[in-house]
This record gives structure tokens, sequence and C-alpha cells, in this order.
């Protein structure tokens, strides 16, 4: 079981194509809507602390920023999180979740600083995709109300991936995640795939810090249809 820190993180959700997204999941894994759509995040943070459960903090690899692109998913109305990339800075952190988790892992060249009160992020990955933006909360912390939007997109405690043409799930435990509105400056975002468009404004939340516990995967054996 691994646990970590994640600091300074925006939630960036947008609107998107309930099909588009289904096209791309693997036989099993349901689309999770809200108000009639599926719902895109890209979420910029820094994690600090990366260590076995009940260990000191790992060497070389406890302190990294890291990006991920992920969607909204269900399995068995169980909802969770499908992550379409996850970028990292760190070459050890990308290896290793790719072998122990199954996630799509890029090594990419991160920055973040904090400015005038502001985060200002910027990720590049070798492929060319790139994002590039500041935000800051503008509002007090808040918990997530049941039922709510910020709720449905936030509160997710487990992870779906997909190796070998299996299907795995890993349990994620948190406490809710410490909300705030936020706001936000994009200049550059190409890190959703081309098959996926992103129209209009997200809905934005940040989040100051959060302490997240990661069980290890497990692969799901579907129901009979």
């Amino acid at each position: 079981m691994l646990g970590q820190t994640l600091d300074d993180q925006l939630f960036a959700h947008w609107r998107v194509s309930s099909e588009a997204l289904r096209e791309h999941l693997p036989d099993g894994l349901d689309v999770d809507e809200y108000d009639g759509s599926a719902w895109l995040g890209v979420t910029p943070f820094a994690v600090t602390g990366l260590r076995l459960r009940g260990m000191v903090p790992l060497p070389l690899v406890s302190s990294f920023s890291e990006l991920n692109v992920r969607t909204c998913v269900a399995l068995d109305r169980r909802p969770g999180i499908w992550f379409l990339s996850l970028d990292a800075s760190s070459q050890l952190v990308v290896e290793a979740a790719r072998r122990l988790y199954r996630l799509p892992f890029f090594r990419a060249t991160i920055t973040l600083r904090r400015r005038g009160g502001r985060i200002v992020y910027d990720c590049a990955r070798d492929d060319g995709r790139a994002f590039s933006g500041s935000y800051a909360a503008v509002g007090e912390r808040f918990d997530a109300e049941p039922g709510s939007l910020e709720h449905f997109l936030t509160e997710r405690y487990c992870l779906y991936a997909e190796g070998d043409g299996r299907l795995f799930r890993a349990d994620i435990h948190h406490r809710p995640w410490p909300l705030q509105p936020a706001e936000a400056t994009i200049e550059l975002n190409t890190m959703p795939p081309d098959w996926v468009r992103l129209e209009g404004d997200p809905v934005l939340h940040y989040s100051v810090r959060q302490d997240v516990l990661i069980w290890p995967c497990e692969e799901v054996t579907l129901r009979d249809t």
C-alpha cells in the first residue's frame, strides 16, 4: 500500500462527449455521467512524502510533480477514475507506476512555482504534449455535498486500469477533499488525446493538501452479460 500527500492541486473539468470516451474504454467499464454529460479532468499538482504505508518517505522519489488527464467511470455501479494519461517529473515513479498499477504514465519536464499568491505550472512531454497555466483559490474551503457536481467529480475511491487485456482496480482512501473555488489562466493545454474536444470554460476547484492511501491493484472479474 502506498501513501502520498498531494499539494496545490487544481481540478479543471470540462463536459465532453460520452460517445467519444466510450469508444476508448475497456469492455465492462461504463462512462459515468452527471447532468447528462461525461466529464474530463486535467489535474496538475505536486506529490510529497511518497511512501509505503508505515514507512518513511521513499528516497529519491518521495517528492515530484504530476499532471493527470482523467475521466469518471463506473463498474457495477461503483464509481472510479479512468486515467487517459499521467505525467510525472520522476522517471523512477513512471516506471514503477506502469509496472505496479498498469497506468499510462509518461516522463515529463514539469515546473511548479509560486508567484504572487498563484501557482504557475508548466508541463512538457517528449512527444509534444504540454500544459501551461496558473491558478489560485478564490474562496473559502468547503466539503462537497453528496449529489453535487463537486462531489461527483472528486469523491472517487478507486481507480481502474487495463493490462494484457485484463481489467484491474485499486482502492483509494482519503478524507473528503478540502475544496475551494478556483480561478485559472490556462495558456496551453494539449494534454488530452486528440479524439476528445474540450469546449467552453472548465469547472474549477483547488485543494491545498490531501493525504491519500492507494491499495495494490487487483484483477476485476466481470459479470457475464
